[in-house]
């Protein structure tokens, strides 16, 4: 079997889908993509593809280790984001060909379903109690939210104060029996994060997100000073190299690869395997399009201290198109009692309704994160 084509369709609201095709008429689905720099990773694709073109798709490890190491200079969001794509891409054409899914292919089931949480609230968090509990009628069992806007160095303990009465605001909705996930994203310097993370502690979240950014990683160790709570981070870590340290620190207790991101669902395996030797639970990163969860549950399947699965339905994101918007069977990710089973059919398990995308990649997109700036004009992380 030879690698023949590929081709590349840019859809709504901020995504990027890979179809790879072979000579024995077997194609595969990929989602590389870095969200707001879709055209930059959609170039690094079409490089890569030059060397694949007229291989064998199932060699799976060999590529990855020709893309990855082939080039002088490695890893970062976009090399890695569009190695990722094109190895989901070969996993779904290699799972097709031997008629099996890809968890099947890496160690078989280790349980039969993964509890996943939904978004609420929105970039600025609010009415995050009613939102909460809307999700818990809905049959969620735990959400994540935005635990603050932005905020300085040193800021105002009013923030502090904001933040708290939102998540004590879910806890009354939704009652102590409910996950609640607090992402920092990136947003809060070492100073107020310290101060933050004791002040959230007595309404036991489920873990706080990215306390903050990871080339700060020095300061998780500060951090869990002041809390027992759960630190989770990993979405912008890349490969088994730039999840070593953490691991090795142990402060983190739940890392978050996106295996659109990381390098891909082997890569993301690997990953895991190393945590579990430290005692250190996964939960992949997951806020894209169908193909990115497909991969994600594939992972979840047979990889045992895998805990909890993010997912994209609903998210603040998706305006225009959402995540089931472009399968062949929406009902593939049903959601039941907060929880959902694993695609059974060969490859990634979904099928992709492939006239939808193409119609879809004639409106394309140019989605940007926002650009957010302190009351003094300095920048401010998003």
């Amino acid at each position: 079997m030879k690698i023949t084509n590929f081709k590349l369709y840019q859809v709504p609201p901020r995504w990027l889908f890979l179809k790879i095709e072979t000579d024995e008429g077997v194609s595969g689905w990929g989602e590389p993509v870095v969200e707001g720099r879709a055209h930059t990773v959609a170039a690094c694709v079409q490089e890569l593809m030059d060397y694949l073109i007229g291989k064998d798709p199932r060699n799976i490890e060999d590529h990855f280790q020709v893309l990855y190491r082939g080039g002088f200079y490695r890893g970062g969001p976009i090399l890695m984001s569009a190695i990722s794509g094109i190895e989901q891409a070969l996993w779904d054409i290699k799972g097709k060909f031997y008629n099996m899914p890809v968890y099947e292919m890496l160690g078989g089931a280790v349980r039969d379903n993964i509890q996943v949480y939904s978004w609420i609230g929105g970039d600025r968090p609010q009415d995050v109690g009613a939102a909460a509990k809307e999700k818990a009628n809905a049959g969620f069992t735990a959400i994540k939210m935005n635990g603050t806007e932005e905020m300085n160095y040193i800021d105002s303990y009013r923030k502090v104060d904001e933040a708290v009465q939102r998540v004590a605001a879910i806890r009354e909705a939704v009652g102590d029996d409910f996950g609640i996930g607090i992402d920092f994203h990136g947003r809060v310097h070492k100073g107020m994060a310290k101060i933050l993370v004791k002040e959230l502690e007595p309404y036991r979240p489920m873990f706080i997100e990215e306390p903050v950014l990871t080339e700060n990683l020095e300061a998780f160790k500060e951090i869990a000073r002041y809390t027992t709570t759960p630190i989770a981070t990993g979405e912008r870590n890349y490969t088994r190299w730039g999840f070593k340290q953490m691991l090795m620190d142990g402060v983190v207790d739940i890392i978050q690869p996106d295996l659109s991101h990381t390098g891909g669902i082997l890569e993301a395996k690997k990953i895991a395997v190393m945590a579990e030797a430290y005692d250190i639970a996964v939960a992949p990163h997951a806020p894209l399009g169908p193909i990115n969860l497909a991969a994600s549950l594939q992972l979840d399947a047979c990889t045992p201290n895998c805990i909890i699965q993010e997912q994209s339905l609903g998210i603040h994101y998706n305006k225009g198109s959402d995540l089931l918007d472009y399968l062949v069977d929406p009902t593939i990710f049903e959601y039941e009692n907060g929880a959902v089973t694993f695609p059974t059919g060969a490859g990634l398990g979904v099928d992709i309704n492939e006239e939808r995308v193409k119609k879809a990649a004639e409106e394309g997109h140019q989605w940007k994160n926002p650009i957010w700036r302190h009351k003094d004009g300095t920048f401010a992380e998003w």
